[in-house]
């Protein structure tokens, strides 16, 4: 594999990254819209668009998504639950909190899952760029100290539900990323992947989805969700996916909670103390690192 494909995928997953950080924020402006509805609505759509643009290639190589159905399965099914752990940890411990806890634990369990499929075996510069990030992303953890916390009385639970979103997004980038080692495209193996997992999501918005048309802004940031951070903002993260690692990127994603954290403040209202702006540096020290890293690799 050549540099330039190498600093592509990069760059597509730091951008995926700015696209996701964004969110968290949107979010905030459909406060009355359940976490679990925003969040199937979200993924289950883009999912589903994912899914209609990848169509002739997932027919065309259906017969090896059947061979390799058990990935597939497992990867939809983590799919369906990532967004409603998501969604609902932010509701309930703030958005720099649950984007944070989210985001921040997805690289260590994505290397967990990773070293006992033997499929990856960090590097020194790998470790030195995780260890950085993962401090930087504690550090934006615990220096949210504005009054407005006393807002989120759940924070447990917040933390809680969002290291079950990390594992699942650790877990479905884990299996589209096998199934782009049997040879299946990445095309293919995010469609269909995350065009299954959307179709598990529909019963949830078919139920509890009337509120999507109460008012104009519920519905413009549901297709702004849906197209922008979830459909285009999973293509590029489907392309960076086929080329390196799933723990390498979601280490990257890790600016997640940085872009989060700067739209809380300028948008939301919330604040950081220092110990969260040295939370952000380390966290693009852990960028540099990991960049070091794959292009040694």
């Amino acid at each position: 594999m050549n540099l330039s494909s190498k600093s592509l995928a990069i760059l597509a997953i730091i951008f995926t990254s700015i696209l996701w950080g964004t969110t968290g924020t949107a979010a905030t402006f459909a406060p009355t819209l359940s976490p679990i509805l925003i969040g199937s609505v979200a993924m289950g759509i883009g999912g589903i668009l994912q899914c209609i643009l990848a169509m002739p290639m997932i027919i065309n190589e259906r017969k090896f998504l059947l061979k390799y159905i058990y990935f597939l399965i497992m990867g939809s099914i983590a799919v369906a639950i990532y967004p409603l752990a998501f969604y609902s940890s932010m509701r309930l411990s703030g958005v720099t909190i649950g984007t944070v806890v989210s985001i921040g634990s997805a690289p260590i369990l994505s290397v967990i899952i990773e070293y006992f499929s033997h499929d990856f075996r960090p590097t020194k510069q790998w470790v030195l760029g995780a260890s950085s990030g993962i401090v930087g992303v504690l550090f934006l953890s615990f220096s949210d100290n504005n009054e407005g916390t006393i807002l989120y009385e759940h924070i447990t639970m917040g933390i809680l539900l969002g290291l079950i979103a990390g594992l699942t997004y650790a877990f479905y980038s884990w299996s589209a990323r096998q199934l782009m080692l049997k040879g299946i495209s990445a095309k293919s193996s995010m469609g269909a992947t995350f065009g299954c997992g959307g179709l598990l999501l529909m019963p949830i918005i078919i139920v509890i989805g009337s509120p999507l048309f109460d008012s104009v802004t519920n519905m413009i940031v549901s297709i702004y969700m849906a197209f922008i951070p979830m459909f285009l903002g999973y293509l590029c993260y489907g392309f960076g996916l086929s080329k390196i690692p799933a723990s390498t990127a979601t280490t990257i994603t890790l600016l997640e909670p940085v872009i989060a954290t700067i739209l809380a403040i300028l948008v939301v209202g919330e604040s950081l103390s220092l110990i969260g702006w040295i939370g952000i540096t380390l966290i693009f020290i852990c960028l540099i690192f990991i960049t070091i890293s794959i292009k040694k690799h």
